[in-house]
C-alpha cells in the first residue's frame, strides 16, 4: 500500500463544503478539554467563503479532497491571526498541521506581516506545546493587544475557560538569501 500524497494549497471554492465535517471531526479530539457546545460549533460558511475569496484559507488535500484546513483573519495591522486549524483525525499524525501552520507563516512573512498570532489550549499536548515547537511564544496577558483580548473574551463568552487558554505569537522577519531578500518566519 502506498502512502497518500498530501498537498497544501490555497482553498478553492469547491473545497468549502467539506470543511465543516473536518472541523467537527477534529473537535472531538478536544473532548474533556472544551464544553460540548464548543465541540459542535463550526465556522460559518459565509466566513469561510470570505476567507477563501481573500486568500486567507489553506487546505491540506489528498487525491484533491480536503482533509485539513487553516483559516487566517487579519484582526490588527501587520499581524495575521490563525483563527482555526483542523486536520481530520483519519489523517492525523502526518505533519499536516505543521505544514498548514508553516504555509500560513510563510504567506504572512511574504505578505509583509510582522507576526502570526493564535489562541489555543495551554495544557493540551497538540495545542500550545505543538505551536511552541514551531517557534510560537506565549504572549504575557499584560502584552495582549486589544484585538487578541477581544478574541479571548469572545472565546470565554462561547464557553471556553480563559484559565486554560493562551495567546501565542511567532514573529516574521526578513531573512537575506544570496542576492535577494526572502521573507520567512523566525523560529525564536
Amino acid at each position: 500500500m502506498t502512502t497518500p500524497l498530501y498537498t497544501i494549497t490555497k482553498a478553492r471554492p469547491k473545497d468549502l463544503s467539506r470543511l465543516s465535517a473536518i472541523e467537527l471531526a477534529a473537535a472531538r479530539l478536544l473532548a474533556g478539554h472544551a464544553p460540548e457546545s464548543v465541540l459542535t460549533r463550526t465556522t460559518a460558511a459565509a466566513v469561510l467563503t470570505a476567507a477563501q475569496a481573500d486568500g486567507h484559507l489553506w487546505v491540506a488535500l489528498v487525491e484533491d479532497v480536503p482533509v485539513g484546513f487553516a483559516h487566517v483573519e487579519i484582526l490588527e495591522p501587520a499581524v495575521a491571526h490563525l483563527q482555526e486549524i483542523d486536520v481530520h483525525p483519519a489523517h492525523g499524525r502526518r505533519r499536516l498541521g505543521t505544514r498548514l501552520v508553516m504555509a500560513v507563516c510563510e504567506w504572512a512573512a511574504t505578505a509583509g506581516y510582522r507576526a502570526v498570532t493564535l489562541t489555543t489550549f495551554r495544557d493540551v499536548a497538540f495545542n500550545a506545546p505543538f505551536y511552541a515547537q514551531m517557534g510560537f511564544d506565549v504572549i504575557p496577558p499584560d502584552e495582549l493587544s486589544p484585538a487578541l483580548r477581544a478574541v479571548i473574551d469572545a472565546e470565554t463568552r462561547g464557553g471556553l475557560d480563559p484559565a486554560r487558554r493562551v495567546a501565542m505569537r511567532r514573529s516574521c522577519a526578513v531573512q537575506p538569501q544570496s542576492d535577494t531578500a526572502a521573507h520567512d518566519c523566525d523560529v525564536n
